[in-house]
């Protein structure tokens, strides 16, 4: 019997087993050679690892649910580009697991913060938006200047990282921990904020 177009419209289940046929085999195509690249993305230069300090910052950006607000994506337009630097390219975000692109700005975009302001500047910020942006609709802070780290949680994070191939190597993870002593989460935060897209705004 040929098998037209009518006569699998006319029975469902064929029609459905056909379609998961297609999608089964579209899908390992497409999926199957990513486990045999040992990346998909090449980092933009001079991109690598998060150090200690500012990896614990992005943890307490997650946790505060700064990405709520704060996209981390300029899209390529003339608009964008011309507010907030250079467009955002894949290789910047070669170690974040997860990205932080958003979709959602209440406040302004921060692929570009990093340098753009002085360590005070955010520590005031942090603090009470409104000493530095009278506008600003951003919640205060003020906890996480008083809020110490503790150094010995970095060391499973560095070696789960590890193991997903991020260039960790047993030094850098015993040292670690003395990176963090006696710096707060305001501090972190900071560090994490100081270093968001320098890679493409060195290089204009």
């Amino acid at each position: 019997m040929k098998l037209s177009h009518d006569v699998i419209e006319r029975k469902p289940w064929l029609l459905i087993a056909l379609v998961l046929l297609v999608v089964s085999v579209g899908g390992l195509v497409e999926i199957v050679p990513l486990f045999f690249q040992k990346s998909t993305t090449e980092p933009v230069a001079g991109l690598t690892h998060y150090s200690p300090l500012r990896l614990a910052g992005r943890d307490i950006y997650v946790r505060e649910g700064c990405y709520n607000c704060h996209s981390q994506m300029i899209r390529p337009f003339r608009a964008e580009t011309e507010r907030y630097g250079h467009y955002s390219v894949a290789g910047e975000f070669v170690y974040d697991r997860p990205f932080q692109w958003g979709s959602k700005r209440t406040g302004p975009d921060l692929a570009r913060v990093g340098g753009r302001y002085s360590d005070e500047w955010h520590r005031a910020h942090l603090n009470n938006p409104r000493d530095v942006v009278p506008e600003s609709n951003m919640p205060s802070y003020p906890w996480l200047a008083s809020t110490v780290l503790e150094p010995q949680s970095i060391v499973p994070k560095l070696k789960a990282l590890q193991r997903l191939g991020d260039g960790y190597t047993e030094e850098e993870i015993a040292a670690a921990p003395k990176a963090l002593e006696g710096k707060t989460e305001q501090d972190a935060l900071i560090a994490y904020l100081q270093g968001l897209g320098i890679q493409i705004k060195a290089r204009r």
